[in-house]
């Protein structure tokens, strides 16, 4: 592993500690991109292009031999409608008003590109909150800011603690990045050169 160069592309400081958790060596390299989702895709379509158009700007990397690249893309899907990051309280309110009693979906998708090889994937993981009080929204939204946050949560903060009472598939998912996939994609791709 400490042969190659793995570029976490993305500034989320939750993606950087779950990989820091699996004991992977890698630095971090941020470059603007815009997050459009074309018309007519599915949440599941939709994650997966945005990682693989944020990989894309990472082309003169992607020329090293050594260099891996790793980027992703999530969102929260909730009776059909995406919920991306709340721009206010406001909506970040709203947002958990929606997702409070209900089922919702988190997607997430990643690319990981090593020269020309391309992989894409997406994961999936089923949330429930129970129902939430008004003044536990409040409370959560006031107290932690959820604006760099999917759906205007953070499962490993306070309102994912006190209020999700079920989920189905992966936690890391949920926080950001499917971990255990990343972690096989990157053994079967490393491994592909001896």
């Amino acid at each position: 592993m400490g042969r190659f160069d793995i570029i976490l592309a993305s500034g989320s400081p939750r993606r950087r500690e779950l990989l820091q958790q699996a004991g992977l060596p890698f630095r971090t390299l941020v470059r603007p991109v815009s997050e459009e989702i074309p018309e007519g895709m599915t949440p599941i379509e939709a994650v997966k292009h945005l990682s693989a158009e944020k990989s894309r700007m990472f082309d003169p990397e992607c020329d090293k031999p050594e260099t891996v690249v790793i980027t992703a893309d999530t969102i929260v899907v909730c009776d059909g409608i995406i919920l991306n990051k709340p721009a206010s309280e406001p909506e970040a309110f709203d947002m958990l008003r929606h997702l409070s009693g209900r089922w919702h979906e988190v997607h997430t998708g990643v690319c990981i590109r090593k020269q020309l090889r391309v992989t894409v994937f997406h994961e999936t993981t089923r949330v429930h909150f129970r129902d939430l009080s008004n003044e536990e929204i409040n409370h959560y939204v006031y107290r932690y800011q959820p604006f760099d946050k999917a759906g205007g949560y953070g499962i490993q903060e306070w309102i994912g603690i006190v209020g999700i009472d079920s989920i189905e598939g992966s936690y890391t998912n949920v926080v950001g990045l499917p971990v255990h996939r990343v972690y096989e994609e990157l053994m079967k791709l490393l491994h592909a050169d001896h």
